[in-house]
């Protein structure tokens, strides 16, 4: 018996694959789970009896593919596979703060806050990362300072308002890593941004 878990942008589908691959032995079927960002990869089976391929979410095959894939009924998922599910780690919460042209937060941005220390509230171990960037209008290398000065600012205020957490990373992209792909020397409201991710 064999499995391939394929799509490049699928980890959180790989680790509930992984999860139900462990827990399904006796049930001998798997079923394809829909990933969280909403996307749907999917998975070839190849066993004894032959090779399914499953590219629909909610469908499941034999695991030695003596059968085509088919709808697994909701109910069905759940009680097979309740221990695996409870099992699957938290998907990370990921928060994109944006800045005006220079360290200071927008509007809608800073309102934000409070929405992300609540959030954070029900993890029940925190690790912070916070990614400074910037745009790409000047010096690569002013860019980089900037973008760290960002981070910097974000980190301290989720500090100043009391979230708790176990490690907090900060770190500078400047103008690498754009969200909006742009030339030299562009000005895009939409790169001058703070990525937050706690996990």
């Amino acid at each position: 018996m064999r499995f391939e878990l394929l799509s490049r942008a699928m980890r959180p589908l790989l680790l509930c694959s992984a999860f139900l691959l462990s827990a399904c032995a006796s049930n001998s079927y798997i079923v394809l789970l829909e990933n969280p960002n909403g996307h749907t990869g999917e998975v070839v089976v190849t066993g004894e009896k032959g090779k399914q391929v499953i590219k629909t979410a909610g469908y499941g095959a034999s695991l030695d593919g003596s059968e085509a894939p088919a709808p697994v009924a909701a109910e069905k998922i759940k009680s097979d596979f309740a221990e695996a599910m409870a099992a699957r780690p938290k998907i990370p919460l990921r928060y994109i703060l944006y800045f005006q042209s220079d360290a200071t937060l927008t509007a809608e941005s800073e309102a934000m806050i409070p929405k992300i220390i609540a959030e954070a509230v029900n993890w029940p171990a925190v690790d912070i990362s916070v990614v400074g960037h910037t745009d790409t209008l000047g010096v690569a290398e002013i860019n980089e300072s900037l973008a760290l000065v960002r981070a910097v600012v974000i980190a301290d205020l989720l500090k100043e308002k009391g979230l708790k957490y176990n490690s907090l990373n900060v770190e500078s992209h400047g103008e690498r890593n754009l969200l909006i792909p742009t030339p030299d020397d562009t000005i895009e409201p939409r790169n001058r941004r703070v990525e937050v991710s706690i996990r």
